[in-house]
């Protein structure tokens, strides 16, 4: 019988076939060595839950009734037969002056601290010609100009403060050498129903006391004569700015020295 292949096929097959067999062989191993398939034989596997499922039936909650708390009746509430008494009527309010009035009907009387608004009739002021004397042995001077509206506060020689000012309208202010003679916070003027924060009393005009203050206050809280300061406002009294009249208050004395000049 004759052989299929011949000697030198035979090599040729063995030189060749066998190493192609054999890197065949390394890549089939290398590939399955690096595919996903053989880290499944290698690895072992995570164990997954299992879910199981049932019906299960509930019960229906039963009602349970409301407890109210038990108390004491409330009373019918009982209507009054009285009738409410009818509010009197408002006293008319007196206009402020105007600047045509003479000095004598805006003369100011100040009390201290009264709530209630008392009517002074109108008079002449008979102003004094100078404050009484105090023993006052201070050097604190206050100089009132009524021709540039300006008020000048010295201690000795050394001018302390100078303020913008404004007097009383008409030639209310009397001029002349004066005093303090009263510090009141907060006065009250029974004639017009106003406030006057930091009243300093410096003469008589009569029987009612003239002085230097803050700008009014009206019983709404508004503040009378706010931008007026500078000129001739007021009823006879110096007037200044909140500021300055709380400046001038804590500063003088009684018996401080007050000029007031033209």
């Amino acid at each position: 019988m004759k052989t299929l292949l011949s000697k030198g096929q035979f090599r040729l097959f063995l030189i060749v076939g066998l190493p192609l067999a054999f890197a065949g062989s390394i890549l089939a191993v290398f590939w399955f060595m690096v595919s996903p398939v053989s880290a499944s034989f290698f690895t072992t596997p995570t164990p997954v839950q299992d879910y199981t499922w049932s019906y299960v039936e509930i019960a229906k909650p039963a009602k349970t009734a409301a407890i109210v708390p038990t108390g004491t009746a409330l009373d019918e509430p009982a209507f009054m037969d009285e009738e409410l008494a009818t509010p009197s009527a408002i006293d008319t309010v007196t206009p402020m002056p105007t600047e045509t009035e003479s000095p004598g009907e805006m003369v100011m009387e100040v009390l201290e601290n009264t709530p209630a608004p008392v009517y002074v009739a109108p008079t002449q002021p008979a102003y004094a010609a100078d404050a009484p004397s105090y023993a006052y042995a201070g050097s604190k001077y206050i100089l009132v100009d009524i021709s540039d509206q300006h008020m000048y506060v010295y201690d000795g020689d050394t001018l302390t403060y100078s303020f913008v000012a404004s007097t009383g309208i008409n030639n209310a202010t009397a001029v002349g050498n004066f005093a303090v003679q009263s510090k009141i916070p907060n006065a009250y003027g029974a004639t017009w129903n106003i406030w006057m924060p930091n009243w300093l009393g410096i003469y008589w005009a009569g029987g009612l006391e003239n002085g230097i203050h803050a700008l009014p206050i009206l019983p709404s809280g508004a503040t009378l004569w706010e931008g007026y300061l500078g000129r001739p406002v007021s009823y006879g009294c110096v007037v200044l700015g909140s500021y300055e009249s709380s400046l001038l208050y804590h500063w003088a004395e009684i018996g401080t020295t007050v000029e007031i000049q033209w």
